[in-house]
């Protein structure tokens, strides 16, 4: 039996893959990240399995693609008779705890936008029978996210069981200085009336930035949210280290930034001038005409009706573009400086020499790429590859960056294969080993989906799409409509070129059909086993 490592996994929220210095990104700087990468791998090719928070967080935590698990968009809660990688790392006598954002519930509180739709003229389903499966993840339960706001003490939350295979956990909802959960009430305890020093609310004037959703605000770097995760997971650590336990953890350290909005506190602010950033070759490439639903988005802005207020997404002029990438770039240095310490209590206590540390996203940003940002079902490489590093202090020889084609699917089998354990039926995904050991990846094409319950974008009904991803492709089908999207990633990484309806590459196009075809099929769900032989 091999010995059980720890874990430490770090995770932020809407970073790009090429967001790190170690990555190729010649203006940022994150030497705390780029040491993860020193002693362990990163991997170049790492896509989400879909590129939005709930959905892809509860793939992680699953191995398991959202049309399996059923979080095929936000506001659709994990069920609680999910199993994840955490329930068997706790049952195999793993101490497991999480810092920060979950997201695996809703947080809002708000109501769905759109109601349900029945046939007309016929009576509409009892609420408790309406899905296909009940009881319906709502309630109680399903509400612990939400009502860690108000929490006086977040002993009382763990005291009610675990969160998704989680013993402890301080739990943070939205995002930059909004953010909310058990960081609400340890906030107001070292910053009276706090809710005046968010920027929602009372940003500090700076002329200099205009850009949607940029706002300066003033709680200070100490007591930002960033902070206060690391503040946590360092105190997790001193504790862990203290008891002199025997029993392994995996520990998760999830920050909420660089998620909009824009808000990086103190000095993180103007640490990088909007004036040094480069924009990439897309966002000067007219006309943004490569999709319908592209070409809306800058419609919208051209004419003044853009929202661009929250959780939509939408098109930039350059000065916004260069703003808002700008001060993304503080809120990663502060998640750097952040991790840093993390890693230097880790030393410090006497746990780094068996502690295998992760670093991802749950999903990317466009940034500026064709003059737009955010997320949505557009899935730009910005959008669906994200960082991944994989630091074991047990490898030699490893490589220190591979191209293999690996997943967010992956992360659960991998865990859990490198604690020794074996994966439960109907988990997904490769395990990674064999690539941090120089081999090549199992997969030869990805599928990554994504489904809207608004219709937006210039589309008159809800959005749901599919992309084959490959080493060279990049291919889109888009449900309902008559358009769809086909790149050649080696002669054009900026995805300017859309190929769909190219005559030249109708034959690509019939075999990348084909093996997402099969890919589909591949990714069927396996569970339930038979109980009997009938």
């Amino acid at each position: 039996m091999i010995e059980r490592p720890n874990f430490l996994f770090f995770m932020t929220d809407q970073q790009r893959a090429d967001h790190l210095s170690c990555a190729g990104n010649t203006l940022l700087r994150t030497p705390h990240i780029d040491s993860i990468a020193a002693r362990g791998t990163r991997f170049d090719r790492f896509y989400v399995a879909a590129p939005i928070c709930m959905p892809n967080r509860a793939t992680i935590l699953t191995g398991r693609m959202p049309s399996l698990h059923g979080v095929r968009m936000n506001g659709i809660p994990l069920g609680l008779d999910a199993t994840c990688f955490t329930h068997l790392l706790k049952r195999a006598g793993y101490r497991t705890a999480l810092m920060g954002k979950a997201h695996l519930q809703n947080f809002t509180g708000q109501e769905k936008a759109f109601a349900t739709e029945w046939p007309e003229g016929l009576e509409a389903t009892p609420p408790d029978l309406s899905e296909a499966v009940h009881p319906l993840r709502k309630g109680p339960a399903y509400d612990r996210e939400l009502r860690a706001d108000e929490c006086d003490d977040p002993a009382t939350d763990e005291a009610e069981g675990d969160f998704y295979g989680f013993d402890s956990f301080r739990l943070c909802t939205w995002h930059g200085d909004s953010v909310r959960g058990h960081y609400s009430r340890w906030l107001e305890q070292r910053l009276p009336d706090s809710d005046s020093y968010r920027s929602r609310d009372n940003p500090l004037p700076d002329p200099r930035y205009d850009a949607p959703q940029c706002r300066r605000t003033r709680i200070p770097e100490a007591l930002y949210p960033s902070s206060y995760i690391a503040d946590m997971t360092v105190d997790y650590l001193e504790k862990y280290a203290a008891e002199g336990a025997r029993a392994p953890f995996f520990l998760q350290c999830s920050f909420p930034d660089p998620h909009h909005p824009f808000t990086p506190p103190g000095r993180y602010w103007d640490l990088y001038d909007p004036a040094d950033i480069a924009l990439p070759e897309s966002f000067y490439h007219r006309p943004h005409d490569q999709t319908p639903a592209l070409a809306a988005m800058h419609r919208e802005f051209e004419t003044g009706v853009a929202d661009r207020r929250w959780v939509l997404p939408y098109a930039v002029n350059e000065a916004e573009a260069k703003q808002i990438v700008a001060v993304t770039y503080g809120m990663i240095a502060l998640i750097d400086d952040c991790i840093g310490r993390v890693l230097a209590a880790l030393e410090e206590f006497g746990l780094a020499a068996n502690t295998v540390v992760v670093f991802t996203s749950d999903h990317g940003d466009w940034m500026g790429d064709h003059g737009i940002v955010q997320k949505g079902p557009l899935h730009y490489q910005s959008l669906i590859r994200v960082p991944f590093l994989w630091s074991d202090p047990a490898a030699r020889d490893r490589p220190v960056s591979t191209d293999s084609l690996c997943s967010s699917l992956d992360i659960a089998q991998s865990i859990l294969a490198r604690a020794g354990l074996a994966p439960f039926n109907g988990m997904q995904g490769q395990d990674l080993a064999a690539v941090l050991a120089g081999g090549r990846s199992e997969h030869d094409g990805l599928v990554i989906e994504q489904q809207t319950a608004r219709p937006y974008m210039g589309l008159t009904s809800s959005v749901r799409v599919r992309t084959f991803q490959d080493r060279r492709w990049r291919m889109t089908l888009w449900e309902g409509q008559d358009f769809g999207e086909l790149y050649d990633l080696d002669n054009d990484p900026g995805e300017i070129a859309n190929l769909w309806d190219d005559a030249g590459h109708r034959a690509v196009r019939k075999d990348l059909m084909e093996r997402m075809a099969w890919k589909l099929f591949e990714l069927q769900d396996r569970s339930p086993l038979q109980t009997g032989e009938a």
